[in-house]
């Protein structure tokens, strides 16, 4: 609560969250458009995530602060190379696909994806990404689910008359149907 405080009364370009004992930090740059974390140990590790939207800082913060490093792992595309983040949301989207070589790290992606911007249609025949979610919003991400739905092998339905632009529906299947589960 202090920290959401702090950080909505205030305009700076960067904050730096540091958690000395485990050698992690969290650094939030909102006129960049970027959230990095760092974690020191053994293995030095550096992660950057492109932010499109700026209510991602607070709970991204809130994250750390209850998890360390590890607390983030799902919060959205991060890339080890800072230079990835110039790429277009396109392809930060098909790189981090790319990456995803099992159907069980697909199936928990798409979960990921899901649970934060999508819902079951009233039916509960479909899930439904980016619910109403113009087609400019969440672009990276929408280049990735598309790729895992492909890979997965799942069915894509054609969304209803009167839905957002950018909303994706997908017929339901017992394998997200855990997952799914489990992330609501």
């Amino acid at each position: 609560m202090a920290f959401s405080a702090f950080f909505r009364g205030r305009e700076s370009g960067t904050y730096i969250i540091k958690d000395e004992p485990a050698r992690q930090r969290l650094v939030l740059m909102p006129r960049l458009g970027v959230i990095s974390r760092f974690e020191d140990a053994d293995q030095p590790r550096s992660e950057h995530l492109q932010v499109d939207r700026p209510n991602r800082y607070l709970p991204g913060a809130m994250l750390f602060f209850e998890n360390g490093y590890a607390g983030l792992d799902y919060f959205g595309q991060w890339f080890s190379d800072l230079s990835d983040l110039d790429a277009s949301p396109e392809t930060r989207g098909a790189a981090r696909a790319a990456a995803i070589t099992t159907e069980a790290a697909a199936i928990g992606e798409v979960a990921r994806i899901w649970a934060d911007s999508g819902s079951v249609d009233p039916s509960d025949q479909y899930y439904v990404f980016f619910d109403s979610h113009d087609v400019d919003d969440d672009r990276a991400e929408r280049a990735e689910l598309l790729q895992l739905i492909e890979f997965l092998g799942l069915e894509r339905a054609d969304a209803p008359t009167g839905a957002a632009g950018g909303e994706v529906w997908v017929v339901t299947d017992p394998r997200l149907d855990a997952e799914c589960a489990r992330w609501s």
